[in-house]
């Protein structure tokens, strides 16, 4: 799985547990419904500021949301490249 899949599931996952709609998140994070949608389809990569905003909105941490991705996503994903290192 992607990251940008792996996010979407656990964006989904935390939505729905607080039974928020994809409308109500996307108000009160200042984002679209279909921006929200997309997202958790995995169609779209979130930016750093993104995040931060989704999770103020969802009451969790940044870091709680990015540990549930990455125990999800491929991890080789999150390898670097020798060049990168």
């Amino acid at each position: 799985m992607s990251p940008e899949q792996a996010f979407g599931k656990v964006l989904r996952e935390i939505r729905q547990e607080l039974k928020i709609s994809q409308e109500k998140l996307g108000l009160d994070s200042g984002y679209h419904r279909t921006y929200i949608s997309l997202l958790e389809r995995g169609e779209r990569s979130p930016t750093l500021t993104t995040i931060y905003s989704l999770c103020k909105t969802l009451h969790i941490k940044p870091a709680a949301i990015l540990e549930r991705v990455q125990a999800l996503a491929d991890p080789s994903s999150f390898e670097l490249k020798k060049e990168e290192q």
